[in-house]
């Protein structure tokens, strides 16, 4: 009997909570809400990190629509600063779940110019002016042609851009720093690399690959303070990638399952999808399959390997084996499928390499 009466007394006092808990939940939403508001808002990506060269993928995926794989998106920093190499769908969005944020993007660089690598340049464009208050466009860097693709940008946002100034007026969305600043970069045909920016540390080179029939289409190297990331871009095996990487620290390669895409043919051709179908066939030739990423990293001596653009999307966990093949057995160093919110973070002036899978 005692022990029942305790029980009754825990289940009102339990009951009680939770009512005073249920009538007050606006009021706790409203303020854990305000809380995490200024957090994230003031909240310091590099507080506590040590100075060096870190890469993170904001997008792994492709054109192909993957629910978990933005489009092609890949992060740089560089001591406190932020770059891009290309901003596909979805990118800006998981740059600010990295914490990083359009306003602190200092310049981009584009690696071609197909659609899925540069689709969200309009989002990050205005984020960028309008979040900032930028006062000058945003730079960015690319294969000639690079300025026909900004001008098209800024003359779709040029209605919006009257209308931020308009509304907010100029001193918060200065008119000078709408838009997006084209840089255009010529590399040499043969694949040498070629230094196209240097600040505070930092040098970035440019690379011509071989992503036929876009030419020119371009991978990049950073290097700062000892260490080094390489860029394929989108890419068949190509010996400039390997010179480039050489004796670098991380590889971000892009990746293509040659097999797994035949299925995706084959599944198009009885579903009676001819246009799919023929897509399927075409996009097997121009770009490098994990195997091939494996070798060209294990022979250029890069102690990581990041696989990105992956296609086809990989929905479930199990399909990570298919998609690799034997390409862990062509690689001595650790190999990387890349996800969303994957980074890595390279110490200054050491051998140190640190990885976070950050969503």
């Amino acid at each position: 009997m005692k022990a029942i009466r305790i029980l009754a007394i825990v289940a009102l006092i339990a009951g009680l909570l939770f009512g005073a808990f249920w009538l007050a939940r606006d009021r706790i939403g409203i303020a854990l809400f305000r809380r995490g508001m200024v957090e994230a808002l003031s909240a310091d990506p590099f507080a506590g990190r040590p100075d060096g060269l870190g890469v993170a993928l904001c997008g792994a995926g492709s054109p192909m629509p993957s629910a978990d794989r933005a489009g092609p998106c890949t992060v740089i920093t560089a001591g406190r600063h932020v770059y891009l190499v290309d901003i596909g769908e979805g990118g800006v969005r998981n740059l600010a779940r990295l914490g990083y944020g359009a306003i602190r993007v200092e310049a981009v660089f584009l690696t071609h110019f197909h659609s899925d690598h540069i689709d969200s340049l309009g989002a990050l464009m205005l984020q960028h002016w309008a979040g900032g208050a930028a006062t000058a466009p945003l730079p960015v860097y690319g294969p000639p042609g690079v300025d026909t693709v900004t001008a098209g940008f800024n003359l779709a946002y040029s209605l919006d851009r009257g209308y931020r100034i308009a509304h907010h007026g100029p001193k918060v969305v200065p008119p000078n720093g709408f838009g997006l600043e084209p840089l255009p970069v010529t590399a040499p045909a043969d694949g040498a690399p070629v230094e196209i920016f240097a600040r505070d540390g930092l040098q970035v080179f440019a690379f011509q690959v071989d992503h036929r029939p876009i030419v020119p289409a371009y991978g990049y190297l950073f290097v700062y303070k000892g260490r080094r990331v390489v860029i394929s871009g989108d890419t068949q095996p190509t010996p400039s990638v390997e010179r480039a990487a050489r004796g670098g620290d991380v590889l971000v390669h892009e990746a293509l399952s040659t097999r797994m895409v035949a299925l995706q043919q084959e599944a198009a051709r009885k579903a009676g999808r001819t246009n799919l179908e023929h897509i399927f066939h075409d996009i097997r030739n121009y770009h490098t399959a994990p195997e091939q990423a494996a070798g060209i990293a294990e022979r250029a001596g890069a102690r990581l390997l990041l696989l990105t653009h992956i296609v086809p999307p990989l929905p479930y966990a199990i399909l990570e084996g298919p998609f690799l093949g034997d390409a862990r057995s062509r690689f001595h160093g650790r190999l990387i499928v890349g996800h969303d919110g994957d980074e890595v973070l390279l110490p200054a002036n050491s051998k140190a390499i640190e990885f976070e899978r950050r969503f």
